[in-house]
């Protein structure tokens, strides 16, 4: 009646990819859920749509925003506002702007100034050179060097401590991996962020091409998305091939061990093979000015580490891991995040609820590592004691693009990707399978800035 326009939200419910009676209602939620709803509120002055969707593993959400928590606001090395610039830098990387437009909000309530927002050549030297970290770290973190790491320690004026650098390290491994988790599961902006409202009624017969770009489908698309989500023979036969898949491998495990020499072939051709799978909609998605202005060198993305020529040394685990060299590093600069971090990782790689779709008592142990060492394998990094001819037995190829997509190109994760892989398994098993993809892809980048720290420090 006074003609205030009202907005309406434009998605249903917290994530595009999962309908939303599927998802943890906020009032339904068990006492567990409640407090760490609570605990989300509390720390984020607002109950966001990634803690709705990561709620369907608890264990794992609360390790998350204890980690998060420590990361932003508990004392570190770097002040407030670098944070949350950081993290602005690391998420438009990805061009995530669900994620820019959080931290653009948060950044200005600790204090930050305004023009920084306007470019990153607007923001401090210091911050600027940090640029070119984020670039690598975030498309192709095997080429950084411990020169990389000299130039920022050693420049005349703007230059970076040892533990202000960990800490801006770990921020951006965190934005990079949460901008996969964030595109992997759909995740919609909330009502009060752009892009998550409209002024438009609510109309069924005309909706414009604006209300599906923004995730309002017409009524036939509702019926037709929810007539997929019937389980078909097709479907139920995938989940029974992978697990008499699981079974013949546990069998030949205990036959025969292959050779060394042989492990070594089958972890070359995997990581060959890898650079082969890529997402059928591979069209470039040209960055907006408006989150491209966080960041340089705009053009420069994801490159499979053997293409051109280049051949990048395999990383082989035993000579630089996180259990025996990264953990404890991060942990003598930046005390306590080694251990959280720690945590976080060993959370994600063994959570199971020993079920598989609709079967119950399954080890799926095979499975998650499959899963972890084929993502370090595209990232070139090797375990000696892993057979990868085990990874084509048990991820299929539109699995495997969605997992490369997720990991290297988040910004082109698409709802058909995430329907097509996996398709009797319920949304919480798919949101494992994003868990396991943030933290193996973290964990990766981790790895190759940390030893290029230590070889610096050495």
């Amino acid at each position: 009646e006074l003609g205030i326009r009202i907005p309406r939200p434009l998605g249903h419910g917290p994530s595009r990819f999962i309908p939303e009676k599927e998802t943890i209602q906020v009032g339904k939620e068990d006492a567990t859920m409640h407090t760490l709803f609570a605990e989300s509120f509390a720390t984020l002055g607002r109950l966001d749509n990634v803690t709705l969707v990561m709620v369907f593993h608890p264990q794992y959400l609360e390790s998350f925003l204890k980690t998060q928590h420590y990361l932003l606001q508990m004392d570190g090395p770097l002040p407030l506002h670098y944070r949350h610039y950081i993290g602005i830098m690391a998420a438009a990387r990805h061009q995530c702007s669900y994620l820019v437009n959080l931290h653009v909000n948060d950044f200005l309530h600790v204090g930050g100034d305004p023009k920084w927002l306007n470019g990153l050549e607007n923001a401090p030297q210091k911050l600027q050179n940090l640029g070119e970290l984020n670039k690598m770290l975030a498309h192709r973190p095997w080429l950084i060097t411990k020169e990389h790491i000299e130039q920022l320690l050693k420049t005349e004026e703007n230059s970076w401590s040892l533990a202000e650098l960990i800490h801006a390290v770990v921020l951006l491994t965190h934005y990079h991996s949460l901008a996969s988790f964030t595109f992997g599961c759909g995740i919609s902006p909330e009502i009060d962020c752009e892009g998550g409202h409209t002024f438009r009624p609510p109309s069924v017969s005309n909706y414009c091409i604006c209300d599906i770009t923004n995730g309002y489908h017409g009524v036939d698309e509702i019926h037709a998305s929810q007539a997929g989500s019937i389980p078909s023979t097709e479907s139920v036969c995938e989940v029974e091939a992978l697990m008499e898949k699981m079974k013949q491998l546990q069998e030949c495990r205990d036959e025969e061990e292959a050779s060394q020499e042989e492990m070594a072939t089958r972890f070359e051709r995997e990581k060959r093979e890898s650079m082969f799978v890529c997402s059928s909609e591979d069209e470039e998605s040209a960055a907006t000015r408006d989150v491209s202005r966080h960041f340089e060198d705009t053009s420069y993305g994801y490159k499979d580490f053997s293409r051109h020529g280049m051949h990048v040394p395999t990383f082989r685990v035993q000579d630089y891991s996180w259990e025996d060299h990264g953990y404890s590093l991060v942990n003598r600069l930046y005390p306590d995040v080694g251990q959280l971090l720690d945590e976080k990782f060993h959370i994600a790689y063994n959570l199971t609820y020993n079920t598989m779709a609709m079967h119950k008592d399954v080890d799926t142990s095979m499975l998650r590592r499959a899963i972890w060492n084929y993502i370090h394998c595209m990232f070139g990094i090797r375990y000696d004691d892993y057979d990868y001819g085990e990874i084509n037995q048990l991820l299929d190829r539109s699995f495997k693009v969605y997992i490369k997509t997720v990991v290297c190109t988040p910004e082109k994760t698409t709802k058909r990707m995430y329907d097509s892989f996996w398709r009797q398994f319920k949304h919480s098993e798919k949101v494992h399978v994003n868990l396991l993809l943030v933290e193996a892809r973290m964990q990766a980048e981790l790895l190759y800035a940390l030893r290029a720290i230590t070889r610096y420090m050495t």
